[in-house]
């Protein structure tokens, strides 16, 4: 069992959730976020969020869920990306969960 948290731009929502249909993955959580892309910040040399100075309306997703779904979604997501013609990518992360209930 693995946390994956997936991060994109509100034009996105509906491709961010057919991406996760595609992988298997039918239950995860949802929420409403502001990404800011400040040149000084860290999280803007590593480009997690490409835009302008000023907030971007973006989603957060996250699921917990098996490895193989994961794979499928980082596939999708890369096949996704590749075909973008904005500096906005869907991004992923996974975290490993060591105990859960």
């Amino acid at each position: 069992m693995k946390l994956v948290i997936v991060t994109a731009v509100s034009e996105f929502r509906d491709a961010v959730k057919k991406l996760l249909g595609k992988a298997g993955i039918e239950s995860f959580s949802g929420s409403e976020i502001e990404g800011f892309n400040q040149v000084a910040s860290v999280a803007a040399r590593s480009g997690w969020f490409q835009g302008s100075a000023f907030g971007a309306d973006s989603e957060l997703y996250f699921s917990f869920t098996e490895n193989e779904k994961i794979e499928r979604l980082f596939y999708h997501i890369e096949q996704f990306n590749t075909e973008l013609e904005t500096n906005n990518p869907i991004r992923a992360a996974v975290i490993p969960i060591e105990k859960f209930i």
